[in-house]
């Protein structure tokens, strides 16, 4: 059973705006003629980091107040930063896959997420949901509707 990690994702209002960051990091890299590869930086590195990668574990974004969207993780890698600290770099593989929304609270850092409580992709057997606009969607859930 797949092991994942939820995470905050600050400064993002809604899926569009993550992918939109996204898309300006590559250009960046584009116009920098360097190989694109989408890190996000954590200063911890999972302990069970073995259980997420042989079981195909994602990253689960939270998005305004409620898990949004995930992201496959490829690899955990340790970098020493100019500061002398060591953080720990989450490498994720292309591709952000909306999920049934969910409500989650503000915590710090990153926690793991069982199989079993993570939210479904949003696809063909929640068309209703994925056919709706993301902030329909979100409205939606804050009043207990869906």
């Amino acid at each position: 059973m797949a092991l994942h990690l939820l995470k905050l994702c600050v400064g993002a209002v809604s899926i569009a705006d993550l992918e939109a960051w996204i898309e300006g990091c590559r250009a960046d890299a584009a116009r920098l003629k360097r190989p694109y590869e989408q890190i996000h930086t954590t200063l911890r590195a999972p302990k069970r980091a073995d259980e997420i990668l042989d079981g195909g574990g994602s990253l689960y974004w939270v998005i305004k107040g409620q898990i949004s969207c995930r992201q496959r993780l490829a690899d955990f890698r340790m970098v020493r930063h100019d500061d002398g600290i060591e953080r720990c770099q989450l490498v994720l593989e292309e591709g952000v896959h909306p999920v049934v929304p969910r409500p989650c609270r503000p915590f710090q850092g990153w926690r793991y997420l069982e199989a079993k409580d993570a939210p479904a992709d949003l696809d063909a057997g929640s068309a209703e949901i994925a056919d709706m606009p993301e902030e329909m969607r979100r409205e939606l859930l804050e009043l207990g509707l869906i």
